[in-house]
């Protein structure tokens, strides 16, 4: 079975965690897959020193929720506005877990498979690069780093690390990137 309808099957049948008081705002991201050859890669984003927080980071495209948007509509909807991947370009295949940001945002994550061809558009003020990673990248446990300690409204007590070459995935980013494989039993 490819990873694809595993994901869609697994997140079909999933209840997801969702938190409905302790946040300031909603936000809902993307969490891109594509495929290369035999390879599934997650798409993920290097933000700009420009924007507001999380300057440089590596995260999923994704942003605020307007008004009383769609919380799916907002996860497409960031994405093409973040790197330019049109809607029909992108078979959702569920939600996960509601998270809660140090800065207090609610975060719905949807999965979603990219499509080719596509092209990459990055917001250039937003993205300052838009990076593919071999999912074997975040199963490999040596590239794991965990740090141990409490954040501000979040309640973590832990936060991953995940070295990519001379870059690091930490965070949030990190924190959904585990869950969601350790969920899904992977052996790539």
């Amino acid at each position: 079975m490819e990873l694809k309808d595993q994901i869609r099957d697994y997140l079909e049948a999933l209840k997801p965690r969702q938190i409905h008081n302790g946040y300031t705002r909603e936000a809902a991201v993307l969490v891109p897959l594509l495929k290369r050859g035999d390879e599934y890669f997650f798409l993920l984003t290097r933000r700009t020193e420009e924007v507001h927080t999380h300057k440089g980071q590596i995260s999923f495209p994704g942003g605020m929720r307007e008004m009383n948007e769609d919380l799916l509509k907002t996860a497409l909807r960031e994405t093409y506005e973040e790197i330019g991947i049109e809607a029909d370009r992108i078979e959702v295949l569920g939600r996960f877990h509601d998270y809660i940001s140090i800065t207090g945002y609610r975060v719905t994550p949807f999965a979603g498979f990219i499509s080719e061809p596509f092209k990459i558009k990055p917001q250039v003020r937003e993205v300052a690069e838009v990076l593919e990673i071999p999912i074997r990248i975040f199963l490999d446990s040596k590239r794991l780093r965990i740090e141990k300690n409490t954040y501000p409204n979040t309640g973590m007590s832990q936060l991953y690390f995940y070295a990519y070459g001379a870059d690091e995935i930490w965070g949030l980013t990190a924190r959904i990137i585990k869950e969601f494989l350790e969920s899904l039993k992977l052996m790539l």
